[in-house]
Protein backbone atom coordinates (compact mmCIF):
# COMPACT_ATOMS: atom_id res chain seq x y z
CA UNK A 1 0.00 0.00 0.00
CA UNK A 2 0.87 3.61 -1.15
CA UNK A 3 1.19 5.46 2.56
CA UNK A 4 2.57 8.84 1.11
CA UNK A 5 -0.93 8.57 -1.41
CA UNK A 6 -2.91 8.41 1.43
CA UNK A 7 -1.22 10.72 3.56
CA UNK A 8 -1.17 13.42 0.94
CA UNK A 9 -3.95 13.12 -1.07
CA UNK A 10 -3.96 15.24 -4.44
CA UNK A 11 -6.27 18.58 -3.90
CA UNK A 12 -8.30 19.70 -6.96
CA UNK A 13 -8.06 23.33 -7.45
CA UNK A 14 -11.80 25.22 -7.02
CA UNK A 15 -12.68 26.09 -10.23
CA UNK A 16 -13.36 29.75 -10.94
CA UNK A 17 -16.46 31.52 -11.60
CA UNK A 18 -15.17 31.83 -15.27
CA UNK A 19 -14.45 28.36 -15.76
CA UNK A 20 -18.10 27.43 -14.11
CA UNK A 21 -20.02 29.95 -16.58
CA UNK A 22 -17.93 28.23 -19.36
CA UNK A 23 -18.88 24.64 -18.88
CA UNK A 24 -22.52 25.68 -18.41
CA UNK A 25 -22.88 27.79 -21.75
CA UNK A 26 -20.44 25.09 -24.01
CA UNK A 27 -23.58 22.66 -24.89
CA UNK A 28 -25.71 25.93 -25.99
CA UNK A 29 -23.03 27.88 -28.24
CA UNK A 30 -22.97 27.33 -31.86
CA UNK A 31 -20.79 24.93 -33.40
CA UNK A 32 -19.85 26.88 -35.90
CA UNK A 33 -19.86 30.74 -35.54
CA UNK A 34 -20.95 33.43 -37.99
CA UNK A 35 -18.60 34.25 -40.57
CA UNK A 36 -18.52 37.79 -40.35
CA UNK A 37 -21.09 40.50 -40.31
CA UNK A 38 -23.21 41.17 -43.34
CA UNK A 39 -24.60 44.21 -43.43
CA UNK A 40 -25.85 46.60 -40.89
CA UNK A 41 -28.51 48.69 -42.20
CA UNK A 42 -30.18 52.19 -41.45
CA UNK A 43 -32.58 54.41 -42.63
CA UNK A 44 -31.82 57.51 -44.43
CA UNK A 45 -34.11 60.67 -46.00
CA UNK A 46 -31.45 61.31 -48.98
CA UNK A 47 -29.50 58.29 -50.86
CA UNK A 48 -27.73 60.84 -52.65
CA UNK A 49 -26.46 63.12 -49.40
CA UNK A 50 -25.70 59.63 -47.67
CA UNK A 51 -23.67 58.57 -50.92
CA UNK A 52 -21.61 61.53 -51.14
CA UNK A 53 -20.72 61.46 -47.02
CA UNK A 54 -19.84 57.79 -47.14
CA UNK A 55 -18.18 57.21 -50.75
CA UNK A 56 -17.19 60.70 -51.59
CA UNK A 57 -15.61 61.59 -48.08
CA UNK A 58 -14.96 58.32 -46.94
CA UNK A 59 -14.26 56.55 -49.55
CA UNK A 60 -16.37 53.27 -49.00
CA UNK A 61 -17.55 52.33 -52.46
CA UNK A 62 -20.82 51.85 -53.10
CA UNK A 63 -21.43 48.16 -54.56
CA UNK A 64 -25.10 47.47 -55.16
CA UNK A 65 -28.67 49.60 -55.31
CA UNK A 66 -31.74 47.82 -54.84
CA UNK A 67 -35.45 48.98 -55.68
CA UNK A 68 -37.93 47.34 -54.62
CA UNK A 69 -42.02 48.09 -53.10
CA UNK A 70 -43.32 45.53 -50.16
CA UNK A 71 -46.41 45.89 -48.20
CA UNK A 72 -46.48 47.13 -45.24
CA UNK A 73 -48.82 45.45 -42.31
CA UNK A 74 -48.92 48.91 -40.31
CA UNK A 75 -49.56 51.10 -42.97
CA UNK A 76 -51.81 48.64 -45.13
CA UNK A 77 -50.37 49.55 -47.86
CA UNK A 78 -47.30 48.89 -50.73
CA UNK A 79 -44.29 51.23 -49.77
CA UNK A 80 -41.72 51.97 -52.56
CA UNK A 81 -38.15 52.25 -51.27
CA UNK A 82 -34.48 51.91 -52.39
CA UNK A 83 -31.82 50.49 -50.50
CA UNK A 84 -27.73 50.69 -50.58
CA UNK A 85 -25.07 48.91 -49.67
CA UNK A 86 -21.46 50.01 -49.62
CA UNK A 87 -18.82 47.50 -49.70
CA UNK A 88 -16.28 46.39 -46.80
CA UNK A 89 -12.66 44.55 -47.17
CA UNK A 90 -13.98 41.49 -45.90
CA UNK A 91 -17.54 41.44 -48.24
CA UNK A 92 -19.73 42.49 -45.00
CA UNK A 93 -21.65 45.70 -46.14
CA UNK A 94 -22.66 49.11 -44.43
CA UNK A 95 -26.73 49.28 -45.66
CA UNK A 96 -28.83 52.24 -45.86
CA UNK A 97 -33.14 52.48 -46.84
CA UNK A 98 -34.70 55.56 -48.63
CA UNK A 99 -38.27 55.56 -48.45
CA UNK A 100 -40.12 57.28 -51.41
CA UNK A 101 -42.64 58.97 -49.09
CA UNK A 102 -41.96 61.10 -46.22
CA UNK A 103 -44.06 59.24 -43.67
CA UNK A 104 -42.34 56.12 -43.59
CA UNK A 105 -38.92 58.23 -43.25
CA UNK A 106 -40.41 59.69 -39.82
CA UNK A 107 -41.62 56.17 -38.67
CA UNK A 108 -38.35 54.31 -39.13
CA UNK A 109 -35.73 57.21 -38.78
CA UNK A 110 -32.74 56.27 -35.80
CA UNK A 111 -33.82 58.61 -33.21
CA UNK A 112 -31.03 60.53 -31.41
CA UNK A 113 -30.57 59.62 -28.08
CA UNK A 114 -28.74 60.83 -24.66
CA UNK A 115 -24.57 59.94 -25.64
CA UNK A 116 -25.61 58.22 -28.67
CA UNK A 117 -24.56 54.54 -27.79
CA UNK A 118 -25.88 52.93 -30.89
CA UNK A 119 -23.34 53.36 -33.76
CA UNK A 120 -21.73 50.92 -36.13
CA UNK A 121 -18.06 50.35 -36.00
CA UNK A 122 -15.49 49.39 -38.42
CA UNK A 123 -11.71 47.68 -37.87
CA UNK A 124 -9.69 49.86 -40.07
CA UNK A 125 -5.76 49.83 -40.64
CA UNK A 126 -3.81 52.51 -39.13
CA UNK A 127 -3.26 54.14 -42.41
CA UNK A 128 -6.60 54.23 -43.52
CA UNK A 129 -7.53 55.54 -39.89
CA UNK A 130 -5.20 58.68 -40.75
CA UNK A 131 -6.49 58.83 -44.36
CA UNK A 132 -10.63 58.73 -43.20
CA UNK A 133 -9.68 61.18 -40.62
CA UNK A 134 -7.64 63.72 -43.13
CA UNK A 135 -10.48 63.37 -45.45
CA UNK A 136 -12.74 64.60 -42.71
CA UNK A 137 -10.90 68.09 -42.23
CA UNK A 138 -10.61 68.32 -45.76
CA UNK A 139 -14.20 68.16 -45.53
CA UNK A 140 -14.88 70.40 -42.56
CA UNK A 141 -16.78 67.76 -40.78
CA UNK A 142 -16.63 67.19 -37.23
CA UNK A 143 -15.40 64.24 -35.49
CA UNK A 144 -14.10 62.59 -32.47
CA UNK A 145 -11.10 60.66 -31.28
CA UNK A 146 -11.29 58.76 -27.82
CA UNK A 147 -8.51 56.27 -26.76
CA UNK A 148 -10.25 53.33 -25.35
CA UNK A 149 -7.04 51.41 -24.35
CA UNK A 150 -7.75 48.45 -25.91
CA UNK A 151 -8.46 50.56 -29.24
CA UNK A 152 -8.39 54.03 -30.67
CA UNK A 153 -11.28 55.31 -32.26
CA UNK A 154 -12.56 58.21 -34.80
CA UNK A 155 -16.23 58.82 -34.27
CA UNK A 156 -18.05 61.00 -36.94
CA UNK A 157 -21.54 61.19 -37.69
CA UNK A 158 -23.56 60.71 -40.99
CA UNK A 159 -25.84 63.15 -42.61
CA UNK A 160 -28.68 61.39 -41.19
CA UNK A 161 -27.42 60.95 -37.45
CA UNK A 162 -25.98 57.39 -37.73
CA UNK A 163 -22.71 57.41 -35.48
CA UNK A 164 -19.96 55.29 -37.68
CA UNK A 165 -16.52 54.67 -35.68
CA UNK A 166 -13.24 53.52 -37.09
CA UNK A 167 -11.26 51.77 -34.60
CA UNK A 168 -7.34 50.57 -34.51
CA UNK A 169 -6.50 47.79 -32.29
CA UNK A 170 -3.71 48.72 -29.57
CA UNK A 171 -0.43 47.13 -30.01
CA UNK A 172 -1.19 44.68 -27.16
CA UNK A 173 -4.36 43.71 -28.68
CA UNK A 174 -3.48 40.49 -28.61
CA UNK A 175 -2.54 40.01 -24.80
CA UNK A 176 -5.65 42.46 -23.90
CA UNK A 177 -7.91 40.30 -26.03
CA UNK A 178 -6.58 36.86 -24.15
CA UNK A 179 -7.45 38.33 -20.73
CA UNK A 180 -11.00 40.04 -20.96
CA UNK A 181 -11.77 36.22 -22.68
CA UNK A 182 -10.05 34.88 -19.53
CA UNK A 183 -12.56 36.90 -17.27
CA UNK A 184 -15.28 37.79 -19.06
CA UNK A 185 -18.10 35.87 -17.50
CA UNK A 186 -16.43 36.31 -13.87
CA UNK A 187 -16.30 40.49 -14.61
CA UNK A 188 -20.09 40.00 -15.69
CA UNK A 189 -21.52 38.77 -13.04
CA UNK A 190 -19.25 40.90 -10.96
CA UNK A 191 -20.52 44.00 -12.50
CA UNK A 192 -24.45 42.74 -12.60
CA UNK A 193 -23.86 41.83 -8.37
CA UNK A 194 -23.13 45.86 -7.77
CA UNK A 195 -19.28 46.09 -8.13
CA UNK A 196 -19.25 48.84 -10.83
CA UNK A 197 -15.40 49.13 -10.27
CA UNK A 198 -13.80 49.77 -13.74
CA UNK A 199 -11.07 46.80 -14.60
CA UNK A 200 -10.20 49.32 -18.24
CA UNK A 201 -6.81 50.55 -16.57
CA UNK A 202 -5.77 50.97 -20.24
CA UNK A 203 -8.24 53.84 -20.97
CA UNK A 204 -7.17 57.28 -21.15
Amino acid sequence: MDVSAMSNPTIEAVPSPAQVMAVRTRGRLLSQLPARLHHYASVVRDQEVNRRFFEDILGMPLVATWCETAFNPTLRREIAYCHTLYGLADGGTLAFFQFADEDMYQRCKSAPEPGRFHHAAFKVSQDTFHEIDRRLVDAKISRRHTDHGYVRSLYVLSPDDLKVEFTVDHPNAAEIDAARRGDAHAELARWLKGDHTPNNVNRH
